[in-house]
């Protein structure tokens, strides 16, 4: 993905919500047991956006926030109207796209975009299924995207579908999760990405 809108013109920030804390991965914690929530990356997201809105090169008005499973979580985390800390930006994510995030949560609190919302499901999504993002994603207005035959991880641009045994959390817990790529889906869902930041940040002009 960063190959990819570099290639469009973009720059591209990668905040590391994990590392910095002292994790590698949240995948193979059971959620009840996790240090690192949406808090924490939601906060994360935020001093992303602000830093970036002020440097030199950027454009306040023109910055969009992705994220991939718990980072698109993030996204809406960090989109949320109603979180205090989320209104007291001065600035505001043009648009935010979320692959595969897990929505229950924020469909049960009620979550309410700032922004342009774009959600990329895997119809056959064990990890976190597309079901909650569809019902949020009708409910705000999102543009949605569910693609059917994939799974977690669609857009892998390597390997093929697998069951991940060491995963704890998803639709039947303790029985491991599904995922791996659809090269179709992946090609479709950075085409709607390129199109969604061609629309909301404009066309940047390349070298």
């Amino acid at each position: 993905m960063a190959d990819m809108l570099l290639a469009q013109g973009y720059a591209v920030l990668f905040p590391d919500s994990l590392t910095s804390r002292g994790e590698d991965s949240l995948c193979k914690q059971k959620m009840a047991q996790r240090d690192i929530t949406q808090t924490q990356r939601r906060s994360d997201a935020l001093g992303a956006l602000a830093w970036v809105a002020a440097q030199p090169w950027a454009r306040p008005k023109a910055i969009a926030a992705l994220g991939w499973s718990h980072g698109g979580s993030a996204v809406l985390a960090a989109t949320d109207r109603r979180q205090p800390e989320v209104a007291a930006q001065p600035n505001t994510f043009a648009a935010a796209i979320a692959f595969y995030p897990g929505c229950a949560a924020a469909t049960k609190a009620g979550y309410q975009p700032n922004t342009r919302l774009m959600l990329l499901l895997g119809e056959s999504d064990d990890w976190t299924p597309a079901a909650p993002c569809i019902t949020l994603g009708q409910a705000v207005g999102a543009e949605l995207h569910v693609y059917p035959g994939s799974y977690h991880e669609f857009d892998n641009p390597t390997g093929g579908v697998r069951l991940l045994r060491n995963v704890p959390n998803g639709v039947h817990p303790g029985q491991g999760v599904h995922a791996g790529r659809n090269p179709a889906a992946r090609e479709q869902a950075y085409a709607s990405v390129r199109e969604e930041l061609r629309q909301t940040l404009g066309t940047v002009a390349t070298k």
